[in-house]
């Protein structure tokens, strides 16, 4: 059973997964089976993604039981690919839609080399208008250690475009 409620119709969420689906959004690593795997806008740790649903929906209780199933396990596999090629201590995973009223994971890793203060810390602590805004010549390889990690877990589907390919 799902809830029906509808996402806000031109969220941050949505502009993001209109711009995916087209090829513009240069923070796309791989399009995976409940969404997009992408960068965060700033790397206050690195590697910190977002899954971003597609379709949008507004949140969790409205997807049906399979594409909720979907959503969270592709939410894990990135957490498992992040671990692989970071080397991360382990991962931090967050839904809230409170400030974007639309259905969003952050899955951000941890690491032993963070400020002592941090390290521990919830990863809201952190300044992030401080934080590094994303680049994507400085992640790409990243990037595509990601996509190689999730094209091997088998949670990744076809892309019409090269990520950010007609970015601009």
């Amino acid at each position: 059973m799902k809830n029906d409620s509808p996402a806000e119709p031109n969220t941050r969420i949505h502009q993001q997964v209109s711009a995916a689906r087209d090829g513009r959004n240069p923070r796309v690593i791989a399009r995976l089976f409940s969404g997009w795997a992408v960068f965060g806008e700033r790397q206050f740790v690195r590697g910190y993604l977002l899954l971003l649903p597609d379709p949008v929906v507004a949140n969790l209780n409205a997807l049906g039981v399979h594409e909720r199933s979907a959503f969270l396990t592709d939410m894990t596999r990135l957490g498992d690919a992040l671990l692989k090629v970071t080397g991360a201590q382990r991962i931090n995973y967050a839904l809230f839609g409170n400030e974007e009223p639309a259905l969003h994971a952050h899955v951000v890793p941890r690491y032993l080399d963070e400020p002592e203060a941090l390290r521990a810390a919830h990863p809201w602590a952190y300044d992030w208008q401080a934080a590094p805004a994303f680049e994507r010549a400085a992640y790409a390889d990243l990037a595509e250690s990601l996509l190689r990690e999730l094209q091997r877990l088998g949670v990744t589907k076809p892309m019409r475009f090269a990520p950010g390919t007609n970015a601009g």
